[in-house]
């Protein structure tokens, strides 16, 4: 590339991105796109290449963000509660940069359109996770980015949606079709790895979003686990060809006969089995482990290295290691072959499944409930039970069967398929053709793909990747941004306004705007989505619903506070708040 097509590409790209680029206070530097096809993503996606870029660009500057002013490493040796707060505090951030970014470049959305949020994941609690630690902030269903107009009206339909003892999306899809409104729907992880980063690991966090052209066909904040096995698609083929029923269910003797089939003379070792794994997933995973285990091939430990020289964790991240789901021949002249099994946070899950086609792989998927109560086996096979007087006879603990009896209704209420052996990306979609743009930023390396994480050239320089996929293209995209402001200001500048505040900010001394409500309001529903009742227009917050846990009583009586004083001092423009309790 000579040096004015170098020169016009990052004028191009700055161009494209200035949204964002003025939002966060960045200057374009570089920019470097490798793609794995001779044409640009942007040629095959469903959005336009602006809103392509600028949602590259918003993963970028998550990533950056976050990294910078999300207190990365700074739960390390901290008790439960202090190493809680940090990473509620790097979900914070995290969530605020990616819908600070998403609002911006939606502003260039056809008049037509609306982004919307169908599945955040950070609603729940993992395993070994006490209920105040799934209390993160977050991007959860209904989140509308649009033109005020459109954003009004799919608004009002997420309300009735909602509202309804049992939604229909089939009205709520017809709804925006009487009107002419297309909405695109996401499914967001804003800081995948959490854990990680708050103990300020060389490898895992990254920030997720994937993009369909409709809303997800999901009809309320869901969040529970997939149990899901990805293989390589000459396996899948295979299995077609031989007539097997290669899925999640599939004993797992059954995958290692169609992985040999496909790859004659591989060895059992050399089949690479990667699932989560620990103490607290003993009781739903140690019969999979067992099965696996039984055959003699690899299950990945912690500490293995990849083929891209880095080693690989299992503690969790079940969306990268997607990436790495192919086979390989060595040095030594032998066949490898990794693949995914065990289970994953539902967007985790939907994420990854939605790429098997760019990434040439088979991914099934199978509903189970929100904890670790049961053996996977077992639990799979009560989801897909109807919640009738007879549900759950064979599980002697009462508690166990009102669990699940409520995990199924739930999944129900939320119109997740239950009753089907199996499920794919498109059983979540209201489309036959459906289409998908992902977006990656990576915070740190990232073992899967060798990808690199945030690079500090100086004070005010770094480079920052993020890659783009679609159903049929992928690039990575390296950029060089510069912070405009000192890193005191820039802090301000990535920072939420409430915990600007929370940290020390005289909210009564600075100038206030207008779109200060808009930021509030959503800053509300990312922080203490728990303590908020929708009444129309109107945002109910609850206080007593908060767990002292999640928010500490002195910041809940800093933020009641600070919104007293906004409702007093600006009653028309904070009109639509109302503190409770």
């Amino acid at each position: 590339m000579t040096p004015i097509e170098k020169r016009n590409l990052i004028a191009q790209w700055a161009f494209d991105t200035r949204p964002v680029l003025l939002r966060f206070h960045l200057w374009l530097e570089d920019v470097e796109v490798e793609r794995a096809q001779p044409e640009a993503v942007s040629s095959h996606t469903f959005t336009p290449r602006d809103i392509a870029r600028c949602l590259a660009l918003t993963s970028a500057a998550t990533a950056l963000g976050t990294k910078l002013f999300g207190q990365f490493g700074e739960g390390k040796g901290l008790d439960k509660q202090g190493y809680n707060q940090v990473k509620k505090a790097a979900d914070a951030v995290s969530a605020y940069m990616m819908s600070e970014g998403l609002w911006h470049l939606t502003r260039s959305l056809p008049e037509n359109h609306a982004l919307m949020v169908c599945l955040g994941e950070g609603l729940m609690p993992k395993a070994g996770e006490t209920p105040e630690m799934g209390a993160n902030p977050l991007l959860g269903f209904g989140r509308v980015y649009a033109r005020p107009e459109v954003a009004r009206f799919v608004d009002g339909q997420v309300r009735r949606l909602l509202n309804d003892p049992t939604p229909r999306f089939d009205d709520f899809y017809e709804a925006l079709r009487h009107k002419g409104i297309t909405v695109w729907g996401a499914a967001v992880d804003t800081l995948e790895n959490t854990s990680r980063f708050a103990e300020g690991k060389d490898t895992g966090p990254m920030c997720v979003l994937h993009l369909f052209d409709s809303p997800l066909s999901v009809t309320r904040p869901y969040e529970a686990y997939f149990g899901n096995l990805t293989v390589p698609r000459p396996v899948a083929k295979e299995a077609e060809r031989r007539s097997v029923m290669l899925d999640w269910a599939t004993p797992r003797a059954q995958v290692l006969d169609v992985i040999q089939s496909t790859y004659p003379g591989i060895k059992s070792q050399n089949v690479h089995v990667w699932t989560l794994a620990g103490k607290s997933r003993v009781k739903r995973m140690s019969r999979l482990w067992a099965e696996w285990t039984a055959l003699g091939v690899h299950l990945v430990e912690d500490g293995w290295v990849a083929p891209t020289g880095i080693a690989t964790f299992n503690d969790s991240g079940t969306y990268a290691p997607t990436f790495l789901v192919k086979s390989w021949v060595d040095a030594q002249g032998e066949t490898h072959m990794f693949l995914c099994d065990g289970y994953a946070a539902t967007a985790e899950a939907m994420q990854a499944a939605s790429l098997s086609e760019v990434l040439d792989v088979d991914s099934t998927m199978s509903v189970l409930s929100p904890t670790f109560e049961l053996p996977h086996d077992e639990e799979y096979a009560l989801m897909r039970s109807a919640p009738d007087a007879s549900f759950g006879n064979q599980v002697k603990d009462p508690a166990v069967v009102a669990h699940y009896r409520d995990s199924v209704r739930t999944a129900e209420l939320s119109n997740v398929p239950l009753r089907q052996r199996t499920l794919r990306a498109q059983d979540f979609l209201p489309e036959k053709h459906w289409r998908v743009l992902a977006s990656v930023g990576y915070l740190c390396d990232d073992p899967y793909t060798g990808t690199t994480g945030v690079e500090k050239l100086d004070d005010l320089r770094y480079r920052v990747t993020t890659r783009l996929f679609t159903h049929a293209a992928s690039s990575k995209i390296t950029f060089t941004l510069r912070l405009k402001d000192s890193l005191e200001e820039s802090r301000l500048i990535f920072s939420p306004l409430l915990v600007r505040f929370l940290d020390g900010d005289d909210f009564r001394q600075r100038a206030v705007k207008i779109s200060d409500s808009g930021r509030i309001r959503n800053e509300l529903q990312t922080l203490i989505s728990q303590a908020l009742e929708y009444d129309g227009d109107r945002i109910k917050v609850h206080f007593d619903r908060i767990d002292d846990k999640v928010l500490p009583k002195k910041k809940q009586e800093q933020i009641r506070e600070i919104l007293q004083w906004y409702r007093t001092e600006h009653p028309v423009w904070f009109d639509w708040l109302e503190l409770c309790g």
